[in-house]
């Protein structure tokens, strides 16, 4: 029905409804028999009926659908045979040949050195591997002497005596302070990756909410990952697309109220959750080191 519907309106672009037809015979039988199939073609024939110029649109919207239910081909895994170190044909003689000039030519450090143990392939010499770590040892230092430097100008900025001139200044200290403090961010996480440590410093705003506001555990999930992506602070058309895409993924079911109201309920707890997460982290951080021993009274 839908292709009877869809066959005058795409005569301009015919190849159209041959690769929807191949799209629907590679989705996974269950899901064509499915009710869920059924209401999506239900929903996209009205949609067609009623706005005949989208057709290639609503037609697109199909396609996504059943490439996400597409049966997935698994090639099957071979076992690799054994393989020798040197692969020549048996009827030939070159290889032991060869081998043995090579051997005469450029002899083992055994034979060059009766007394020394045999290494073995692939081993790095001791020298090199230290010489190694002591750069990266060297690089680290440097790296923590740079913050011990920026850390000192910043305290001196910070405590230098400003007038009117230097506010309108493009070279003010305030925008020093801005510069060498991003410095430092990126030197600290380089160092880091040096040091082959988390780069976490405890701050309220690192902290992962764990959220459990509905009864579904996959759309708390959804809504769990989309929260916890950084500089994010949703609004209520990204917490209705999270509990959609889930409720699309696993089947829910869920109605369009339900997940209305769902959404909502999910909302005020998220928002709640994250204001008063960053207001916690304000608390904790905010200040300057002229301040910190000060006691009022």
């Amino acid at each position: 029905q839908f292709l009877s519907l869809c066959a005058p309106l795409t005569q301009e672009h015919p190849e159209v409804l041959p690769f929807l037809s191949s799209r629907h015979l590679r989705a996974h039988p269950d899901f064509r028999g499915s009710a869920e199939f059924r209401n999506i073609l239900g929903r996209l024939l009205r949609r067609v009926r009623g706005r005949r110029r989208k057709v290639y649109v609503y037609i697109n919207e199909l396609c996504t659908v059943l490439k996400a239910r597409a049966l997935r081909r698994r090639l099957p895994l071979r076992a690799a045979g054994p393989t020798s170190a040197h692969q020549c044909p048996p009827s030939s003689d070159r290889c032991p040949h060869g081998a043995d000039r090579a051997s005469s030519q450029h002899p083992s450090a055994p034979s060059q050195y009766p007394g020394a143990p045999p290494q073995p392939p692939g081993a790095v010499p001791a020298e090199a591997s230290a010489r190694r770590a002591g750069g990266s040892r060297r690089q680290i230092r440097h790296l923590e002497h740079l913050l011990r430097v920026y850390a000192g100008e910043i305290r001196r900025l910070q405590e230098r005596e400003l007038d009117l001139a230097e506010l309108d200044s493009a070279d003010s200290p305030y925008l020093q302070e801005n510069r060498l403090k991003r410095r430092m961010m990126r030197i600290f996480r380089r160092l880091c990756q040096l040091k082959e440590c988390s780069s976490l410093t405890g701050r309220v705003l690192e902290q992962r909410i764990r959220f459990r506001g509905t009864r579904y555990p996959e759309v708390n999930r959804s809504i769990e990952r989309f929260i916890n992506r950084p500089d994010a602070f949703p609004d209520y058309s990204d917490i209705l697309r999270e509990i959609r895409g889930a409720s699309a993924r696993h089947r829910l079911g869920l109605g369009r109220r339900q997940m209305e109201n769902m959404a909502q309920e999910a909302f005020r707890e998220v928002g709640n959750r994250l204001q008063e997460r960053r207001h916690l982290d304000l608390v904790y951080n905010f200040g300057s080191h002229l301040t910190d021993q000060y006691r009022p009274g």
